[in-house]
């Protein structure tokens, strides 16, 4: 005869309230059958995420471009009708080229969301804004943020013993790491990490343009790495521009005319002039593979589970994907009266997600090395591009797949 569980405070926590973790425990809620009071969401910063942006405010340096997939993650969580519709921006396509040929040549490869029958190919949100939607959808069904940050845990037979920062302590079937790139969690389950520096750097901000950025995402490949302009609410443009350490340390030291100047060129003149409309934000590019997404009673999700080039924004929609699909295998586990940090739940887990974390993050490495390189190696890339640009079918297989619209995706997100 088997012991009987002991018991806990919890059957979910989950430490990182930022946008993976966040939407995981807004999911919980309406698809797992659990009760709001049995999750706990280790947020110290929750207080910081609940104040609103001003509805007249510039748009924050951060943005993330989510997918199609990812908008009905976040509908099934509860979160994408909490967001400020009036600070929303769907970009309809994406024009993608090569340094060595022109924005408007024949090697251009433009996603049209109208070619695939889709209204738009993703949404441009603040980062923020993602967080607190989920946060107040969590809040809504009767979940309450722990704004306390995790101290240490050990792992039992049955259950997780947290103790947290303040001195308290709570038990749980199942603990989650969405604490981000650094993970202690990940650290302390003894999951190891595969990373490789890209030796560059991302630089944000928010630019003016002085032609319409048209709904359109664009983004061109350089040889020290790509540059993207995003279109915003109110028609300015989000850059990410990753650059060679050194370029991006010289870039980081111009005054803002001289850098709009060098994005204009770095852009091709596509939007035409440039003017700097904030400060300029860096940070260092890495790629970052956990070598397994689950241990005893624990599992990991968003960046503590993976880091990739964001030349093509898929680092929030993976961490999206995670939380829809641990949220399936512990719907799946109390369906069958099953505990959610079982060994069977958590593999069902790791079957679903490390094979598809794994391949984005090679093949966002893949293309950020091909595409900007020169000599032989950049002719055969922007070959490439011009070969996918012509070809319908593979233009909208490419285009499908990045929008989480077709491959092995979660329920919550089809």
């Amino acid at each position: 005869m088997s012991a009987t569980p002991s018991k806990v405070d919890y059957e979910v926590a989950i430490v990182g309230a930022g946008q993976a973790g966040a939407a995981l425990a807004a999911l919980l809620v309406r698809h797992a059958a659990l009760p709001a009071t049995s999750i706990a969401l280790l947020a110290p910063e929750a207080a910081t995420c609940s104040i609103e942006s001003q509805p007249d405010a510039e748009p924050e340096l951060r943005v993330v471009a989510v997918s199609r997939a990812s908008q009905r993650v976040l509908a099934n969580a509860g979160a994408w009708e909490r967001l400020p519709a009036a600070r929303l921006c769907a970009y309809e396509r994406m024009r993608v080229w090569h340094a060595s040929l022109p924005a408007d040549g024949l090697g251009t490869l433009t996603f049209d969301a109208a070619e695939i029958g889709e209204p738009a190919l993703g949404v441009i949100v603040e980062n923020s804004a993602v967080t607190r939607a989920c946060l107040q959808s969590f809040k809504d069904a009767g979940g309450v943020p722990v704004e306390t940050a995790l101290g240490d845990f050990s792992v039992g037979a049955d259950a997780v013993s947290l103790r947290l920062a303040d001195g308290t302590s709570l038990r749980s079937r199942l603990i989650v790491g969405a604490d981000g790139g650094d993970s202690i969690v990940r650290e302390r389950l003894g999951i190891g990490l595969q990373r490789h520096s890209y030796a560059q750097r991302a630089i944000v901000a928010t630019v003016a343009t002085a032609r319409s950025h048209q709904n359109t995402a664009w983004q061109r490949f350089l040889p020290t790495g790509p540059v993207a302009l995003l279109p915003l609410f109110n028609d300015c443009c989000s850059i990410v521009w990753s650059a060679d350490d050194a370029l991006a340390q010289e870039l980081l030291s111009l005054s803002p005319a001289q850098f709009a100047s060098r994005l204009e060129a770095a852009t091709d003149g596509v939007l035409g002039a440039i003017e700097l409309r904030s400060e300029r934000l860096s940070f260092p590019l890495q790629r970052a593979t956990a070598q397994r997404l689950v241990a005893p009673r624990g599992a990991l999700i968003g960046d503590a589970a993976h880091r990739i080039h964001p030349l093509a924004g898929q680092g929030i929609n993976l961490g999206f994907l995670d939380a829809a699909s641990l949220c399936e295998s512990i719907a799946a586990a109390r369906a069958t009266r099953e505990d959610p940090g079982s060994p069977r739940s958590l593999r069902r887990y790791e079957q679903q997600r490390l094979t598809h974390d794994t391949l984005m993050s090679l093949s966002m490495s893949a293309f950020n090395t091909l595409f900007s390189q020169q000599g032989a190696a950049g002719w055969i890339g922007s070959r490439l591009l011009a070969l996918a640009g012509s070809n319908g079918l593979a233009r909208r297989a490419l285009a499908r797949r990045a929008m989480g619209l077709d491959g092995e995706v979660p329920a919550l997100a089809r």
